[in-house]
């Protein structure tokens, strides 16, 4: 580097250099703020360093259910949108309180998301968002990441807020539905070069926690994602509600050829704990995913160090680098493996096991793989529970859908 700048000229060069720093520093103004009033007008600015003080700030404070309306006719759907770049937000111990009630007031379109971050160069530390009230919306990302180059660090999500919900993605999913779902998902990550550092989204509601659409190079590492837990048989219990109310049916077929809720089985009420539409690449360090539908459903990605646990399927992969994870299969498998592009799969079987059913241990298809499943020394499990080859995954990872076979 030194005699890259020496052929250049070094005398020139390091003058240029430093001015620039300078630039940079004195533009870097550090603000302090104390209301969301604040953070709403420098949302909208670049270059500062804003520091908010810590407390519970409810949305209610700065929104009413009267104002939602006014939002509504002019197509304003989000709460707050960090559209400045080059900022810092020091937001440790701020507690941002959403009523849901808002989100049903305001009646937003699908797919428009509530907290937006649209610039680029930023970096946000220490918010917690938590969602209370049991309003509903069409379907939405609480928080959704977008621009380039921006950092979230310690931000922790409480979700909720969604219909029907305790029976995950029996009752409907896409466009395949008995109830139309009014989803609630955590955080979307939608732009370039995206780096989250022991972020947390708690799922209380059904969506996803971590989900990517169209990002390139995101990077997560001491990231969490929890969900809830359900047995089919509690759901088979009930006496009223809605699943009740549609004689227990479920979108999926399963081994009995019926479609219905079977009992026997743990369901998750969520989606993925990190999930991936149509991305770049992915790194995920050190992140655990726990109660998820899926606690890893990703591709294009490489995983160092990642737990998932009691999970309907730990992992879900293609095109996929995984070293020193683990998960168990207490309540479905350790993985699906799919995908013609090669994977190479480094997993840890955890131990313990439950009454519950369970047809697999692992399912793998494709070319090319190379595999190790190990179990550690104090596994002694009761149940013999095969690993698949040359098969795929039932339709969305049903457990107790027939496991169809797939070159």
């Amino acid at each position: 580097m030194s005699q890259c700048i020496f052929k250049m000229g070094k005398k020139r060069n390091i003058f240029v250099i430093t001015m620039l720093f300078i630039s940079v520093a004195v533009h870097a103004t550090e603000i302090k703020i104390n209301s969301l009033q604040e953070l709403v007008t420098y949302a909208s600015k670049s270059g500062n360093e804003v520091t908010m003080a810590p407390g519970v700030y409810p949305l209610t404070d700065f929104l009413t259910i009267d104002s939602m309306s006014v939002r509504s006719e002019r197509k304003s759907y989000s709460f707050i949108t960090f559209s400045g770049d080059n900022n810092v937000f020091n937001l440790e111990g701020v507690k941002l309180e959403v009523d849901n009630s808002l989100r049903e007031a305001l009646n937003a379109p699908l797919h428009n998301s509530e907290f937006l971050i649209t610039g680029s160069d930023n970096t946000f530390q220490g918010l917690t968002i938590k969602y209370i009230g049991e309003g509903t919306a069409l379907g939405a990302a609480s928080l959704v990441v977008g621009g380039k180059n921006n950092i979230l660090k310690n931000i922790t999500l409480h979700v909720k807020g969604s219909f029907p919900y305790g029976y995950g993605d029996y009752l409907g999913k896409g466009r395949k539905n008995i109830i139309k779902h009014k989803k609630h998902s955590g955080l979307l990550v939608t732009g370039y070069n995206t780096k989250l550092y022991a972020c947390k989204v708690y799922m209380r509601s059904f969506g996803h926690a971590f989900f990517i659409q169209g990002g390139d190079n995101t990077y997560f590492e001491d990231c969490y994602a929890e969900g809830e837990i359900r047995s089919t048989n509690e759901m088979l219990a009930e006496t009223s509600g809605p699943a009740f109310e549609n004689n227990f049916a479920s979108i999926y077929t399963s081994y009995t050829g019926e479609k219905k809720i079977q009992p026997d089985y743990m369901k998750s009420l969520n989606e993925c704990g990190f999930r991936t539409y149509s991305t770049g690449r992915v790194t995920v360090v050190n992140c655990v995913a726990k109660n998820m539908r899926v606690g890893f459903a990703l591709a294009k990605v490489s995983l160092m160090n990642c737990e998932a646990i009691a999970c309907e399927r730990g992992y879900y992969l293609n095109n996929a680098v995984t070293k020193d994870c683990k998960g168990d299969a207490k309540y479905g498998p350790l993985i699906y493996l799919v995908g013609d592009e090669p994977s190479k799969i480094d997993l840890t079987l955890m131990p313990g096991e439950s009454e519950k059913k369970v047809h697999a241990v692992a399912t793998i298809c494709g070319i090319g793989h190379e595999v190790s499943i190990k179990t550690s020394d104090t596994d002694n499990r009761k149940k013999a529970i095969p690993i698949m080859l040359g098969y795929g995954m039932p339709g969305s990872g049903e457990i107790a859908s027939p496991i169809p076979p797939k070159a």
